[in-house]
């Protein structure tokens, strides 16, 4: 489970990071990063009623997102806040699919720690 003080709550924060935040986008699923004040990494996960109506669905979804990045935590750079946005297509990827292309956005995005 990701630690709460790793998760992006705040409307303004959240905000921010769609406002300011750089956008990397693979298959099914988008990055929006920006750096922070703060000597965490804080992540917040989006997943719209495009991709499913159905809410518990939607925060299956959430949560296989939240498992892939805790487990990614301590190879991810600190003072970071990044929103994984699921769109259309993310509902038949299975777990391993949806690491990986985790992966390939994070390399991107170049929060991976060398």
């Amino acid at each position: 489970m990701l630690p709460k003080i790793n998760r992006l709550k705040k409307k303004k924060d959240i905000e921010r990071v769609f406002e300011k935040g750089k956008r990397f986008k693979e298959d099914f699923l988008i990055l929006k990063i920006t750096k922070n004040a703060l000597s965490q990494t804080r992540f917040g996960f989006i997943v719209s009623k495009k991709v499913s109506k159905k809410a518990t669905l939607r925060n299956k979804i959430k949560r296989r997102l939240r498992e892939i990045v805790s487990k990614k935590g301590k190879k991810l750079k600190k003072g970071l806040d990044a929103l994984l946005i699921a769109y259309p297509g993310f509902e038949t990827k299975d777990f391993w699919e949806i690491d990986e292309t985790l992966n390939e956005l994070l390399k991107k995005a170049k929060c991976l720690k060398n």
